[in-house]
């Protein structure tokens, strides 16, 4: 709509009422008011209202967006109120007092930190290794990160090699070089870790590990010799527990045979002298019922138990003539002796074949 219509004689205000009757409002005084009042609040007068007004509204939107602070993923927001801490900002939004009257300070807890070193440590038969080592820790409390120590970083580093050391100071080289790794490695995991505790660095350890210990470089060739020294050693060792092995059960194999053989022969010799003892006693008995012929049996018995394997010809009939007969067709009678092709018997004292 036009300020002036065609064939019209008077001025139309947009603003102001269009053919109503009643009294309208006059923005034009409004926005007047509203100047003079923004005049006496800045103190200006003439063209520097505006300006005033403009500065106002700059501050006003300024007191807005640093009302709002957004903390990410990961991160503690650490508020701080006139340079003393306030309180915590977890993640996400949160509102606070502009600057300077609040400040935020960001401190990432989310992320796995590292740190490495190599440093030349002595053992406790005073031998020198270079050990590298390396430490994984991450932030677990903002405000002690943040207040409680000056650097905590370089804290950490210190702390882990202090306790790299103590380990390494109280072990052999040949300990540390053979096999002890893994148990020297969770001693100063827990000494580092009792050390961060102890000074309430804010920092938690997640891993810490000896990557490599090796002599320094003047003395790697004498060290060289010393390892090998130590694998034949180890070789030898090997050789033999494999040579023992191999030897023992053999050799408790032949005890238990000899063992048993013994057990085997001293039951036969404890039952062949039972015997014997029970014979004893029968021919003991014979003996007493019937001397004589008891002597002469036994005499025949004797004689041919020691005279059966001999070729020889034993002349017992005092001085008289032996014939040599052919071998006999028969058996000799049960009280002679058969001598090669020649038969003795004690009753006549005469040989024959």
């Amino acid at each position: 709509m036009a300020w002036n219509e065609p064939g019209s004689g008077k001025q139309r205000d947009p603003w102001k009422d269009q053919g109503g009757d009643g009294p309208s409002p006059d923005f034009d005084a409004w926005l007047r008011k509203l100047r003079d009042a923004a005049r006496r609040v800045l103190g200006g007068g003439g063209g520097g209202g505006g300006i005033g007004i403009a500065i106002l509204g700059i501050v006003l939107a300024w007191v807005a967006f640093d009302s709002v602070v957004r903390v990410n993923a990961g991160d503690t927001g650490v508020v701080l109120r006139f340079g003393r801490m306030a309180r915590l900002a977890p993640p996400g939004l949160s509102f606070k007092f502009p600057q300077p009257i609040e400040t935020v300070t960001m401190v990432n807890t989310g992320k796995t930190l590292q740190t490495s070193d190599q440093v030349r440590m002595l053992t406790r038969d005073e031998n020198i290794v270079l050990v590298d080592f390396y430490v994984q820790y991450r932030i677990d409390n903002a405000r002690r990160f943040l207040f409680d120590v000056k650097d905590p970083n370089e804290t950490l580093g210190q702390a882990a090699e202090s306790a790299v050391r103590s380990v390494v100071g109280s072990n052999d080289m040949d300990s540390i070089l053979t096999g002890q790794r893994n148990e020297l490695v969770a001693k100063a995991r827990e000494v580092l870790q009792r050390t961060l505790e102890q000074y309430q660095t804010g920092l938690v350890l997640i891993d810490l590990n000896i990557q490599n210990v090796r002599p320094p470089a003047e003395v790697k060739d004498a060290f060289d010799d010393a390892s090998r020294a130590l694998q034949d050693k180890s070789r030898l060792e090997e050789d033999a527990r494999a040579e023992a092995s191999r030897i023992v059960p053999e050799a408790r194999g032949e005890a238990a045979e000899i063992r048993a053989r013994a057990e085997g022969d001293k039951s036969e010799r404890i039952a062949r002298a039972q015997g014997d003892a029970q014979r004893f006693s029968l021919v003991e008995a014979q003996y007493r019922a019937a001397p004589e012929i008891t002597r002469k049996r036994l005499y025949i018995e004797t004689m041919q138990e020691v005279l059966r394997k001999t070729p020889k010809i034993i002349d017992g009939t005092g001085g008289k003539n032996l014939l040599n007969l052919p071998p006999p067709l028969q058996a000799p009678p049960p009280h002679a002796t058969t001598l090669g092709t020649t038969v003795v018997t004690p009753e006549s004292g005469k040989a024959g074949n």
